[in-house]
């Protein structure tokens, strides 16, 4: 089980990672005409913009939550006065927020991808595998929220954010690269599996990110704030 431990949350994850940046660096410099999100606009627009928004405004919110939740050193929350039981709260009503919110914008892309004949005539493989893999790892961590309120209310007293707290470990200690800590902390039994599978399949993704037109989030056109404006004159007839 140690073994298992180990291949699944300590060496995998090297992999992933290894593989999300040399394989998008090496799309991008050998096919950079792929690297764009291939839009679908021109075949249907309608359910397009309908599950856009909600889903690109969840996701967000739930990277940059995972992002800050689990990067962000202990001490620092402490010096901000936000005590672990509350920053749990704050992690289960802020992703179950965003999490609905993306799951609704992802039900109506799903469906549009799979049911409307045209945009399915055009969707790649890879197009269906990413959006069935996000829906499965959305999910996961809406359930994970069922968990994550029960030891918050049921847990004992100093062990409430005791598996937010382990998370915060393996994911810090996979990036300062000291896997033997890392699996050592999401090792503990109280960890139940829907976290353990959360965190398996969320560095899937990272995997097969590089192969997916989810490499348009590196190319999002944030010179366009602060471009000179360009002067459009009207062309009067004479």
């Amino acid at each position: 089980m140690s073994y298992l431990n180990m291949l699944a949350f300590g060496v995998y994850p090297f992999i992933a990672l290894a593989v999300f940046f040399i394989g998008a660096w090496i799309r991008y410099d050998r096919e950079p005409y792929t690297w764009k999100t291939a839009s679908s606009q021109m075949l249907e627009s309608k359910q397009l913009r309908k599950g856009s928004l909600p889903f690109h405004v969840g996701i967000l919110g739930i990277f940059f939550g995972h992002l800050v939740g689990l990067l962000m050193p202990k001490p620092v929350w402490h010096i901000l006065g936000v005590s672990n039981e509350a920053k749990q709260w704050l992690a289960i009503i802020a992703g179950g927020i965003f999490g609905l919110i993306c799951l609704y914008g992802l039900a109506i892309l799903i469906n549009r991808r799979m049911n409307n004949v045209r945009v399915r005539a055009t969707s790649t493989r890879m197009d269906i595998l990413l959006l069935w893999l996000l829906l499965a790892q959305l999910v996961l961590g809406l359930i994970s929220i069922y968990y994550s309120v029960n030891h918050v209310v049921h847990g004992a007293e100093g062990e409430k954010a005791g598996v937010m707290l382990m998370l915060m470990t393996w994911a810090q200690n996979i990036v300062t690269l000291d896997p033997v800590e890392a699996v050592a902390a999401i090792s503990n039994p109280q960890i139940e599996w829907v976290f353990k599978l959360h965190v398996f399949l969320g560095m899937t993704i990272f995997l097969v990110f590089p192969f997916t037109r989810l490499v348009h989030m590196f190319s999002a056109p944030v010179q366009y704030l602060t471009r000179q404006h360009q002067i459009v004159r009207k062309r009067f007839a004479r």
